[in-house]
């Protein structure tokens, strides 16, 4: 049900430890760009009431290295993604992505955070940070962790992260080789991915990644999938261990059968692509 305004309690803060002792009394949902929580307010399928705004903790808007890492602050829009050099030379694939959520009013008031935090398995950011090998910076009061992309979710709409924590920043090691995506939508943009698939492919070190969004309650990184290609076996038998790495439903987006089936084109797609 929709709640009323009168339900609603908000507390803003424009520090980064004023956020995080509002979080440690006062737990409380943190919001920035919003573009989530007011489409989920408005047809009821949240319970969250209580929300903090950290739109005005501005030292959580930076995107810059800390030494070979590319450092994404929890704030950064997909404006700021789109117009960021350092992305556009490290990560590329992530321009991608945010030139494609959403249209240029969501693109400049989403930020990469709440894309993570909102934890929907058709987030498009989330199979690139996933085949990037991203890893998700954690604060509070008690101190900082590191989580890996991999071990971030933990089920539908679920993360590690704990009631006083905040998103802080995202990591991203190097990622040499060849960057691709894909998104597969009713549009472009302003649409939900029906699928989308991010990968990496480099002869030379020998990486190779491939991580796929709504096709599972979380973002699938394919590792046996990545394992077949890697050894030589062949698209078609990467293709079949794909569609065993996923677990696609029918919803009001699309089909079980239609996502299995362009998982399959989209890896072989990618595969011929990146040769």
């Amino acid at each position: 049900m929709k709640p009323l305004l009168s339900e609603l309690a908000l507390r803003r803060a424009s520090t980064l430890d004023e956020a995080l002792a509002i979080l440690r009394d006062d737990p409380r949902t943190p919001i920035a760009g919003a573009t989530d929580i007011g489409v989920a307010l408005n047809f009821g399928t949240t319970t969250a009431r209580r929300f903090l705004d950290i739109t005005q903790v501005r030292a959580l808007r930076r995107i810059d290295t800390a030494g070979d890492t590319l450092v994404i602050g929890a704030l950064s829009t997909y404006s700021d993604i789109l117009r960021s050099a350092l992305v556009t030379e490290r990560l590329p694939m992530l321009q991608q992505a945010a030139g494609q959520t959403g249209g240029v009013q969501i693109q400049n008031r989403g930020t990469l955070a709440g894309n993570v935090a909102n934890a929907s398995p058709a987030g498009d950011s989330l199979p690139v940070l996933a085949a990037a090998d991203a890893t998700i910076v954690l604060q509070s009061t008690r101190g900082e962790r590191r989580v890996p992309m991999a071990d971030f979710y933990t089920g539908y709409r679920a993360t590690v992260v704990q009631g006083d924590e905040l998103i802080t920043a995202i990591e991203i090691p190097r990622v040499p080789g060849r960057q691709w995506f894909r998104k597969v939508g009713t549009r472009a943009a302003q649409a939900i991915s029906k699928i989308v698939m991010a990968a990496v492919r480099d002869a030379d070190s020998g990486i190779l990644r491939v991580a796929v969004g709504s096709v599972a309650p979380t973002v699938v990184r394919a590792t046996r999938t990545e394992e077949l290609l890697a050894s030589g076996a062949g698209i078609d038998a990467a293709v079949r261990a794909l569609d065993g790495e996923i677990a696609p439903i029918d919803d009001i987006r699309s089909t079980e059968v239609y996502r299995r089936r362009v998982a399959g084109n989209l890896l072989r797609r990618f595969w011929a692509d990146s040769a």
